[in-house]
């Protein structure tokens, strides 16, 4: 039987790595806590974390 392979969650990471007075990157959005845990986290995590909130972290910036 053929399983689907699962390409892994890439990182958000543009190479601007710099936190801003709200404690968010400012290439990625991400915050100090998720970016230390980005590789400990599951795909789900991860996927939640691209699809549902850095938009909207991004989004807020304007």
């Amino acid at each position: 039987m053929n399983t689907p392979f699962l390409a892994p969650i890439l990182t958000p990471c543009t190479g601007v790595c710099c936190l801003d007075e709200r404690g968010l990157c400012e290439g990625c959005y991400r915050t100090g806590d998720e970016i230390a845990r980005w590789s400990q986290m599951g795909d789900g995590e991860r996927l939640r974390l691209m699809e549902d909130v850095l938009p909207l972290r991004e989004e807020a910036q304007g």
